[in-house]
């Protein structure tokens, strides 16, 4: 289906959009469990329909928390979640450029990553409501926002319907949403690095979800989430997926202490431990860092302590978009390269070594030359290789093929290869079956696993390696793909077949943005506003050329006032990360907004880029800031722009955290002080 097409019909024939592909019919929820949860009066409605004033999407990060429905999809709901923190992977999956007002024709489309490339899928905007108009699947927290509903719906329509969204893992989700590679940590068994892996995961561009433990009632490997699930007394769920939204270092009056922030994708039910909303763990805190970093809503989001999120979930699932996160290699370009193949009864499907059927030679040999990069900072005897291979099923309904179990083994070749080059490097022959009995592969304790995807970090010598992918048991058919990620390398299949490779493909994303280097800062993990402005000040902002772009020392130090949370008068990494990110985006907004490239915004222009954040601001408070941030003429510079936005930000969280009702807030005077005075 082409969307454009298909939308310039409908408008050129003024009609609304159906589509008989996933028409609004009883089929496409499914034909199992999930129909004796629906309404009597079950009805297909249209958005026009359910509110007076729907809007697709909307800008602010706040109005974009989703509230799970009758499906039990916990598991694509935080991984949905944790998109939202990433704009532009966001709208690389949900285009923006979509509404109910301009060019409406009841179609609407998203993108998903689907086995090895980015599929458009087309919905019309018929959703299943009851009675009342309340939607029975996905639903944003503000009852006139849509984009998640008709999101969920094409994602539905991806993999047959409704209910085949009943069971997953939150790992599919991350990938078939950025095309990322997972990384699965088992907290139990976690590396005494977590924290320093949270920390690079969080600012480079990872998307992080988790699951709390199950009881002997759920399945090994996926799950569903409400009717078989039970809320514990510490508030949790059990056999639930949570998303992680962020993490803090902060500083107690008996030492620092490592934070977790996760979020629960109903919506509520949230942890009652320490760090809770309610827990008196917030009084060892300073108090501007307490009002900034509690909060007391039941809106599914709470933290908890980096000790307690070991003990209470059972693994870590990070989606990188660049495969640098445990290589620490941060910045460095990865090549990405992709095969399709496919285990075929009697030909190719030869099973794991351990059946010892003598057949295991017969899979797939896929030959991968790693490669030294010229850059590396390590030694180039060793070079992180990230390996995945994925199960693609026939079937149209993702629930109705079960999972093989599925594996690889990793061979060193040099030998073989340096001594029979032509019988080998240059011909489709495979090597033979007395190969694999003399030799070890290089993981010699590989597990296979009944999931999609089957992911491995390595760090290898430079040579040649064969990878062997193959299902548990000989004889079972099934597709698959193979991804290996590197700083350099070739990998060939012998058999010729067509394979993609490249550079990342997120790099379409937006990961090709301008990037600080980081290397540079980390001598001195606490930074004051002298090296705040030495730091601003020897970028090259080569955005903007016309004039040479300055902080001045007053600014670092209102900068710095704002995010100094534990009142050190420095910035941790942490905290200079949050600006860098911010940065960024002020940077892209004001350059939208400043029409005649004059580096600075007048009055109008300056409303339109506060309401470009996403921020809404009254016109007095607008101009009531141009005087106090803007020269005589009211114009604002770049480096008034971040200040104001800063401050703007800032204030708006820390009212948020503090009311109760929206309306208003109760400080004591210490808590006033610290707000007013030192921001």
């Amino acid at each position: 289906q082409n969307y454009q097409a298909l939308l310039e019909s409908c408008l050129k024939n003024k009609r609304l959009f159906t589509d008989d592909t996933f028409p609004a019919h009883i089929s496409s929820i499914g034909t199992g469990a999930l129909l004796r949860k629906l309404p009597r009066n079950l009805q297909w409605r249209r958005p026009h329909a359910l509110h007076k004033s729907p809007v697709f999407y909307s800008a602010n990060r706040k109005q974009l928390d989703l509230c799970q429905g009758l499906v039990e999809n916990c598991w694509f709901l935080a991984a949905l979640e944790a998109l939202t923190f990433h704009q532009d992977i966001l709208a690389a999956v949900v285009p923006q450029n979509q509404s109910f007002e301009r060019k409406y024709a009841g179609i609407f489309h998203f993108r998903f990553w689907h086995f090895g490339e980015w599929v458009d899928v087309v919905v019309d905007d018929r959703l299943p409501v009851n009675e009342a108009g309340e939607l029975l699947f996905v639903s944003s927290v503000y009852k006139n926002v849509f984009w998640g509903a008709l999101l969920e719906k094409a994602y539905a329509k991806l993999y047959g319907s409704y209910e085949d969204l009943q069971i997953g893992q939150v790992s599919e989700a991350l990938v078939d949403f950025t095309g990322g590679v997972n990384t699965r940590i088992k907290l139990a068994e976690a590396p005494p690095d977590l924290w320093d892996i949270l920390t690079r995961a969080t600012y480079s561009r990872s998307l992080m979800g988790c699951q709390t433990h199950r009881n002997v009632y759920f399945p090994s490997v996926s799950f569903s989430c409400i009717q078989t699930t039970k809320v514990l007394k510490n508030g949790l769920v059990a056999g639930h997926a949570y998303t992680v939204t962020g993490i803090r270092k902060v500083t107690c009056q008996y030492g620092p202490e490592s934070l977790v922030r996760l979020r629960n994708p109903w919506g509520k039910i949230e942890w009652k431990g320490d760090w809770s909303d309610s827990s008196y763990k917030w009084e060892l805190l300073s108090p501007k860092e307490k009002i900034l970093l509690r909060k007391k809503k039941e809106d599914g989001e709470f933290w908890m302590s980096l000790r307690d999120f070991k003990i209470h979930f059972v693994d870590l699932v990070i989606c990188k978009l660049t495969p640098d996160l445990m290589s620490q290699e941060d910045g460095k370009k990865w090549m990405y390269s992709l095969k399709s193949g496919r285990w075929v009864k009697g030909s190719t499907a030869g099973g794991s070594l351990g059946f010892c059927n003598g057949n295991f030679w017969m899979n797939p040999q896929y030959w991968l030359n790693v490669l030294p990069a010229e850059d590396s900072r390590k030694s180039p005897s060793s070079c992180s290789v990230v390996i995945s291979l994925m199960q693609k099923h026939s079937s149209k309904h993702r629930n109705q093929a079960p999972h093989l179990f599925i594996g690889f083994l990793l061979y060193k070749n040099m030998f073989l290869f340096s001594f029979f080059p032509e019988q080998y490097q240059e011909s489709n022959r495979k090597l033979p079956p007395g190969f694999f009995t003399r030799h070890q592969p290089v993981n010699k304790h590989q597990v296979f696993l009944d999931e999609r995807e089957v992911t491995c970090d390595f760090h290898l010598e430079p040579c040649v390696y064969v990878i062997v992918p193959s299902t548990l048991e000989p004889q079972q058919e099934s597709e698959f793909i193979l991804r290996v990620f590197s700083r350099k390398h070739i990998l060939r299949d012998p058999s010729l077949v067509v394979a993609q490779s490249g550079p990342h493909a997120l790099h379409s994303l937006g990961c090709g943005k301008k990037k600080l280097k980081f290397s540079s800062i980390l001598q001195n993990p606490e930074i004051n506003a002298v090296q705040l402005q030495r730091i601003l000040n020897n970028i090259s902002w080569r955005n903007f050329q016309s004039f040479r772009l300055s902080f001045s020392l007053d600014s670092c130090q209102g900068i710095l006032a704002l995010l100094d949370l534990n009142a050190t008068g420095t910035l941790s990494i942490q905290e200079f990360r949050v600006l860098w990110k911010r940065l960024l985006f002020y940077l892209e907004v004001f350059q939208k907004r400043d029409t005649n490239t004059s580096g600075k915004l007048d009055l109008v222009e300056l409303h339109a880029a506060v309401q470009e954040t996403g921020i809404s601001l009254s016109n007095e408070v607008c101009n009531l800031m141009a005087i106090r941030y803007g020269d005589p003429d009211l114009q604002i510079s770049f480096e008034s722009f971040v200040c104001f936005m800063l401050r703007v930000e800032i204030m708006g969280e820390a009212f948020r955290n503090l009311t109760q009702d929206g309306k208003g807030i109760y400080l004591r005077e210490s808590e006033w002080m610290m707000m007013t005075l030192y921001s």
